[in-house]
């Protein structure tokens, strides 16, 4: 069996991220191949991430001719989260090829998960629910056999049966023991192409690597269609090995960590350190992780002293009003404990924002940004509340979603549901917070130019106070507009 992975999301049909230029491998997409190719399965790898249309794929599935199309989405990768109807469209334009060919199509991704109908309307033969290694070797594994008759037997498929009625089998509990699985099968990607992206664009490399699956908290506007709410872990050596691997064969020296919470089980961090000074490995990488978490045992030190450049926390709200009502489980006071810890021990903190969650007024708006600019933090990422099937917040807006159900990429910023404010006024406060955000920064570097003279020769430095010129205008035109749209 010739078994050809590709995936449906590509960096070209999404500009903001494009124009970012940090692109990353699909390692959940060579993860699942790591697996068929280890059963002895002949495993390609046609990566959409850097390429211009889904119509490149007729060349591989002319040339290697394939018995399976396997659409396989990186669900580490939070992009694909979002469900974003480009990719979407990319999908069902490689499913009507791959069926083309004569292939049998399978995918797995979060959109196929929580729309599983629409992919198989479309010509797909299975859509994996959730993790999906397991499910797909059983399934090739029938395959392979001839046609399968005995399809309602596979946990985590949906299929059409003869009467072309859609079926949904139970899912298939999800995988505990991680070391059981083998490494990603790195082989398959052109990872020189990456290379020269970051090169050229940032003057250094990144590679993504994943120590854990699922989250265990349960915000309730966060969707988990792959790994759910369990928290499972690869142990440190395993993952200290990886980086090892990746560091010496590829140059990789920074490294994004793509769980969706890192650290959480008790004592890992700690051990991860430990065998990095053991190897002699010297890192830097980010993470994502939860204030309350971070201020737990000796969480930071362990993470300083073990490379950790920058930390993404979903800071969300500056009010509590909103923190409690998004089941967020954290306090005000925690993200300026944390953020104050992991600044003075030379660690980087980012927020998380995320604005137009139901019941947020002027004042709730306001606090966020008097935390932001009290706090401050070394970078922000803003958004606005967005609905996903399987999440409570989904089900308490889904009266009132009309057509547009996600966004076309990921600065799409649509409100898609009744918030306080139209999504004008959202768009423009995304502008006025990251200029605020900016101004502040840079009136912060100008001052300690002028207490450090030296520091003038630092062109990042330089650059943010110069720019003080640039966001003040802008500052005092958006904060008229918004309240036009207010």
């Amino acid at each position: 069996m010739k078994l050809l992975f590709t995936h449906s999301y590509f960096y070209k049909f999404d500009p903001k991220q494009w124009a970012d230029k940090r692109p990353y491998p699909p390692y959940g997409t060579i993860y699942a191949a790591a697996l068929m190719h280890q059963q002895g399965y002949s495993c390609s790898l046609h990566d959409n991430n850097l390429r211009d249309s889904p119509v490149e794929l007729k060349v591989p599935l002319s040339e290697q001719q394939p018995d399976c199309l396997v659409i396989y989405d990186d669900g580490f990768n939070y992009l694909t989260k979002m469900c974003l109807t480009k990719m979407r469209e990319a999908a069902f334009e490689m499913i009507r090829m791959g069926k083309e060919k004569g292939c049998t199509v399978i995918l797995s991704s979060s959109d196929s998960t929580d729309h599983y109908g629409e992919y198989l309307i479309k010509g797909a033969d299975y859509v994996l629910l959730g993790e999906g290694e397991q499910t797909l070797l059983e399934l090739i594994k029938k395959v392979e056999k001839g046609p399968v008759t005995d399809k309602q037997s596979i946990l985590g498929i949906a299929y059409k049966d003869q009467h072309g009625t859609v079926v949904q089998n139970p899912r298939r509990p999800v995988i505990k023991q991680l070391d059981d699985l083998p490494d990603p099968l790195w082989d398959l990607v052109d990872v020189a192409a990456y290379q020269k992206i970051w090169m050229d664009a940032h003057g250094y490399f990144s590679l993504n690597i994943a120590t854990t699956r699922g989250c265990p908290y349960k915000c309730n506007w966060c969707a988990k269609p792959i790994y759910g709410n369990r928290y499972n872990s690869r142990s440190p050596k395993r993952v200290v090995a990886e980086l090892q691997q990746l560091s010496q064969q590829y140059g990789a020296d920074y490294f994004w960590v793509c769980d969706d919470i890192f650290g959480l089980k008790p004592g890992w961090v700690q051990q991860f350190r430990n065998l990095l000074e053991a190897e002699n490995l010297k890192i830097r990488y980010k993470i994502q992780s939860r204030v309350d978490l971070l201020l737990k045992e000796d969480s930071i030190e362990a993470l300083a002293a073990s490379g950790l450049d920058t930390v993404w926390v979903g800071a969300e709200s500056g009010s509590q009003k909103i923190l409690d009502a998004m089941d967020k489980g954290t306090e005000i006071r925690q993200i300026y404990e944390a953020t104050e810890l992991l600044q003075s021990k030379g660690v980087k903190v980012a927020f998380f924002l995320q604005f137009g969650y139901l019941g947020e007024q002027m004042e709730d708006i306001q606090q966020t940004i008097n935390m932001v600019l009290r706090a401050m933090p070394d970078d922000i990422g803003i958004s606005v509340s967005y609905p996903l099937p399987g999440t409570t917040f989904y089900d308490r807006v889904k009266a009132q979603l009309q057509q547009k159900q996600n966004w076309e990429d990921s600065d799409d910023l649509d409100m898609m549901y009744e918030a306080t404010y139209s999504a004008q006024f959202y768009k423009r406060l995304h502008r006025y917070v990251h200029k605020v955000f900016r101004r502040k920064q840079g009136w912060n570097n100008l001052k300690l130019m002028v207490r450090k003279p030296q520091k003038l020769l630092n062109k990042q430095i330089l650059r943010s106070a110069l720019l003080i010129f640039y966001y003040t205008p802008g500052v005092w035109i958006d904060q008229y507009r918004l309240q036009k749209l207010s």
